[in-house]
C-alpha cells in the first residue's frame, strides 16, 4: 500500500510541475531530447486503432521460459524480415535472435504502445547497457559508465542493486523521460502523460524485483521478476535476452534509432490495425519471420475473435521459415509438447503456413488444437 501511495504521489508532482513550468522554462532547461521523428509518429497513427482493456499493467512478462525457442528459432534459419509481437521488453530479446528489419509491436492496451514509447528514448539516450538499465530503473549511473559497455550482465545487474534510490531524483528522472516521450511527436493526452509517469516511477520503486501482476490478484510470487527475466536462458543454459550481451542490445538500440521498431495499438482479432500491419509489410516488400503471440490466441478464441485473427495471419507475406511463437500455460494438463519441469509457461513454434493450412481445413475445433497441431 505504501509503494502504491509513493507512485500516485510522485506522478502528481510530476504532472503539476510539468504543467506549471512548461510556459516560462527556457529551451536551455528542458532536458535533452531528440527532434520529433515524424515519419516514426505518424506510422504509429496511421496503424493504430483505439485500445481495448487487459486486466493486467504487463509491465513486465510472465513467460518464465520465454527464450527456451531461441536455438529453434536460429536452427530453423528464422532471421531477418518483419517482427510482430505483443507485450513489452520480451521482443526485444526475439529481435535481438531473429534480427529484423521492421518489427512492429502490436498490443491491444495503448498503455503497451505508451511504454514502448519510453523503451525507444532510454535506448536513445544511452550509449551501453548499464546506462540503459540505469534508465530504466531510475539509478543515477556511474561517472565511468562508458567502461562497462561489454561486462557480464550480473556485473551490470549487481552494480544497479547497490546503487541507492534517490526519492526525490526519482520526480526528475520521470520529468525528463516523460518530456522525452512527448517529443516523439505521437499525441499524447492527459491519461496518456499520467501512465508514462506511473509505469516509469513503479519501475523506479520496484527496480530489479519488479513481477508481473493483474488487477486485484495481488503478487504472485511464483511469477518472475525483472531480474530473472533478464538473466533467462534457452535450453542449452545460455542467457539470451537482449541484456545479456553488449552486440544483440546495440542492434536493439540501432533499429529504433532508424524507427524500425514501431509500437502499433491494435487487437489480435480486430479489423484495422493487424490487417494494416500485415499490408504494411508487403508495402515495404518483406516477409513475415516470426510473429510472437504470447498466449493472446486463448483470449482470441474465447471471445470468438479467432477467424478474424486467422485471416490476417494469411494476408501476411510468408514463406517456409515464417513461423508463429505462442506461450502456453498449464502445458502439461493439455498434453502439449515440449513443457519443461519448473516452468508455468511453453514456448512452441508453428510455421504459419501449417497454421493456415489447418485453419482452412478446419481442424481447429479447440484451443488445444491451436497449440498442438504441429507444435514444435
Amino acid at each position: 500500500m505504501q509503494g502504491r501511495w509513493f507512485v500516485r504521489a510522485i506522478t502528481s508532482v510530476v504532472l503539476v510541475a510539468l504543467a506549471t513550468t512548461a510556459g516560462a522554462q527556457r529551451p536551455a532547461e528542458r532536458p535533452a531530447a531528440r527532434a520529433p521523428d515524424t515519419a516514426f509518429a505518424a506510422a504509429v497513427a496511421r496503424l493504430s486503432e483505439p485500445g481495448g482493456f487487459f486486466d493486467s499493467d504487463n509491465l513486465i512478462s510472465n513467460e518464465t521460459s520465454y527464450l527456451h525457442v531461441a536455438t529453434r528459432l536460429e536452427r530453423d534459419g528464422v532471421r531477418g524480415g518483419a517482427y510482430v509481437g505483443v507485450g513489452p521488453d520480451q521482443n526485444f530479446s526475439y529481435i535481438a535472435i531473429i534480427r529484423p528489419s521492421v518489427a512492429f509491436l502490436l498490443d491491444i492496451r495503448r498503455d503497451n504502445m505508451l511504454q514502448h514509447l519510453m523503451y525507444k528514448v532510454w535506448f536513445a539516450a544511452s550509449r551501453n547497457r548499464l546506462e540503459f538499465l540505469c534508465r530504466w530503473v531510475g539509478r543515477a549511473p556511474p561517472p565511468d559508465v562508458a567502461s562497462w559497455s561489454g561486462r557480464p550482465l550480473e556485473q551490470l545487474l549487481a552494480w544497479v542493486d547497490a546503487a541507492p534510490v534517490d526519492p526525490r531524483g526519482a520526480t526528475q528522472v520521470a520529468r525528463e523521460t516523460l518530456v522525452q516521450v512527448e517529443a516523439l511527436g505521437v499525441p499524447l493526452d492527459a491519461r496518456d502523460r499520467e501512465v508514462v509517469t506511473r509505469f516509469h516511477l513503479e519501475f523506479i520503486r520496484r527496480g530489479l524485483e519488479l513481477r508481473f501482476s493483474s488487477f486485484g490478484r495481488g503478487d504472485d510470487p511464483t511469477r518472475p521478476t525483472l531480474r530473472s527475466l533478464l538473466l533467462a536462458t534457452d535450453l542449452s543454459g545460455e542467457r539470451r535476452s537482449f541484456m545479456a550481451r553488449e552486440a544483440d542490445w546495440l542492434f536493439v538500440r540501432d533499429l529504433h534509432a532508424a524507427g524500425r521498431i514501431i509500437p502499433v495499438v491494435g487487437d489480435l482479432a480486430g479489423t484495422r490495425a493487424f490487417p494494416a500491419v500485415a499490408d504494411e509489410v508487403r508495402r515495404r516488400g518483406l516477409v513475415l519471420s516470426a510473429a510472437y503471440t504470447s498466449n493472446a490466441e486463448q483470449y482470441v478464441w474465447r471471445d470468438g475473435g479467432f477467424p478474424t485473427f486467422a485471416a490476417t495471419m494469411a494476408r501476411f507475406p510468408l514463406d517456409e521459415r515464417s513461423v508463429i511463437i505462442r506461450s502456453v500455460f498449464e502445458g502439461r494438463g493439455m498434453g502439449v509438447p515440449l513443457a519443461v519441469p519448473g516452468h508455468r509457461s511453453v514456448q512452441l513454434l508453428q510455421r504459419v503456413r501449417d497454421f493456415v493450412r489447418h485453419d482452412r481445413a478446419g481442424a481447429f475445433r479447440t484451443y488445444r488444437d491451436v497449440v498442438t497441431l504441429d507444435a514444435r
